[in-house]
């Protein structure tokens, strides 16, 4: 038989948590959250599902994910966000491996996104694939936002049954809100890397992303929640660039 342990970091997220714990009940063997100090009630809701609550400054996800590894003691990690919760399909599969027995080293599954009440099943948003299981040593975060957990070179990995519930954004403006908190923080990255930011990219890669998204997979299937998802993209494409451009611009006076 094998053990997980679950590993979530939040900050003020007492309207989500509960929903995401109980949905791990039967299937962590420990849970372990870290908290860049909430100053709401997420710390109450936790305790009441008996978890580790480690307070840390936040630095970027990456960091925050993989500086949790080394309080989780069993031999899985499987790392989850507060505003998630494991559907009823996924929970069983899990339950069934643990007792069986895990030999894979990593384990991926398909997000299904919620957008203001509704399910979204097309486009850019679904399947979306996602790597969040790992055995301890096998791997680590990599990327300071849109972090990815990557297993070590040569590691096997395993698809599992079922979907990971996101309840994404409730309202248009968390949409906007966040849309321009992450492209700050995108900018940031590119920067640091030396991406280079040429004019095209403003025109070419918004266009690009809507028609690949809203027809070629579908998305317009989603009813108006599917078009707005799909400007979406193509806006933070274009304003990712467009901030990208005035960073280099700024640097140059």
């Amino acid at each position: 038989m094998s053990t997980i342990s679950v590993i979530v970091i939040t900050y003020n997220e007492a309207k989500n948590i509960s929903r995401l714990l109980k949905s791990v009940e039967g299937i962590a063997d420990e849970i372990i959250i870290i908290d860049s100090f909430s100053t709401d009630e997420t710390e109450q809701y936790c305790q009441l599902f008996n978890a580790r609550f480690i307070k840390r400054s936040f630095t970027d996800f990456s960091d925050q994910r993989n500086a949790s590894i080394e309080f989780a003691k069993m031999d899985y990690l499987m790392f989850l966000d507060a505003d998630e919760a494991l559907s009823e399909e996924l929970a069983q599969q899990l339950l069934l491996m643990k007792q069986n027995g895990m030999d894979k080293d990593a384990y991926h599954f398909n997000r299904f996104n919620n957008f203001c009440g509704k399910w979204i099943r097309h486009g850019m948003w679904y399947p979306e694939k996602i790597l969040r299981i790992i055995k301890k040593g096998k791997g680590n975060w990599q990327g300071k936002i849109h972090e990815t957990l990557q297993p070590v070179e040569g590691a096997t990995v395993q698809k599992i049954k079922g979907d990971l519930l996101h309840y994404s954004y409730t309202n248009l403006e968390s949409l906007v809100s966040k849309l321009n908190k992450y492209t700050t923080l995108q900018v940031l990255e590119m920067a640091e890397k030396k991406k280079p930011a040429p004019l095209f990219k403003l025109f070419i890669n918004p266009f690009w992303a809507f028609i690949n998204g809203y027809f070629l997979r579908l998305g317009f299937l989603d009813g108006w929640e599917g078009f707005i998802i799909h400007q979406s993209i193509a806006y933070q494409t274009m304003i990712k660039y467009a901030k990208l451009r005035h960073h280099y611009a700024s640097k140059n006076h």
